[in-house]
């Protein structure tokens, strides 16, 4: 995938998708590196992966709608402005899923949280279901799905499936990290979701492990093996 940047300093996929956007700033890139040491804490790693989402989460909503709105300031009366039009719907794909949604609600702390539990089938690679809970009024909100990695990304189709299932019509795909082969396993099946990530590595492994990676996301954000 040939990839370059635009004129804000992120960088998006030229040739092959405009709707997948690679995150070049210095901050991003810096703390990635970070996050993938093998000598990371599991404390350091929560923090790191908390402050990379929010990153991502900037770009994620780098096109939501506002609208105008008078306020007074101390000083005089001036138009501002707030965010319009669908409300916001986190979903965070269990269990790593929730070591990125904290940054997520930090930066919109009335968001509604759905979540989607999924497990990779060890054998087959393919997710199986094992917890599902929404908001109602999915139809009325904007639905980010966070996953801190997209790797044959079965499971992100899997739980986009299950949101436009439940009326979503309206969703971004937000991972610390990703490989090609997941990114165009999502598109082929979803081709209306964006993707957001910090960074697209060059491949998987035999056992769906994104190479060069940083391990299993949701070992070290938890400590377990």
């Amino acid at each position: 995938m040939t990839r370059d940047a635009d004129a804000t300093g992120r960088q998006v996929a030229v040739g092959d998708d405009p709707d997948v956007v690679v995150l070049t700033h210095p901050l991003a890139r810096h703390k990635l590196t970070l996050l993938r040491d093998a000598r990371t804490s599991t404390g350091e790693f929560r923090r790191l992966a908390r402050e990379l989402s929010m990153l991502a989460g900037y770009e994620a909503m780098r096109d939501l709608p506002v609208e105008d709105v008078e306020i007074d300031t101390p000083l005089e009366r001036m138009t501002g402005h707030r965010l319009a039009g669908k409300k916001l719907c986190l979903v965070s794909i269990l269990r790593a899923g929730n070591g990125i949604l904290d940054g997520m609600l930090d930066l919109v702390p009335s968001a509604r949280v759905g979540h989607v539990g999924l497990y990779r089938d060890p054998a087959t690679l393919e997710p199986v279901e094992y917890y599902l809970k929404l908001p109602d009024d999915l139809p009325r909100r904007r639905c980010i799905v966070v996953d801190p990695m997209l790797a044959t990304g079965h499971s992100a189709v899997a739980a986009i499936t299950r949101l436009k299932q439940a009326g979503a019509d309206s969703i971004v795909f937000v991972c610390l990290l990703a490989a090609s082969e997941g990114i165009a396993c999502l598109r082929a099946a979803h081709p209306d979701v964006r993707v957001v990530t910090c960074a697209i590595d060059r491949g998987l492994d035999d056992h769906g492990y994104i190479r060069p990676g940083l391990g299993d996301a949701g070992d070290r954000l938890f400590g377990t093996k």
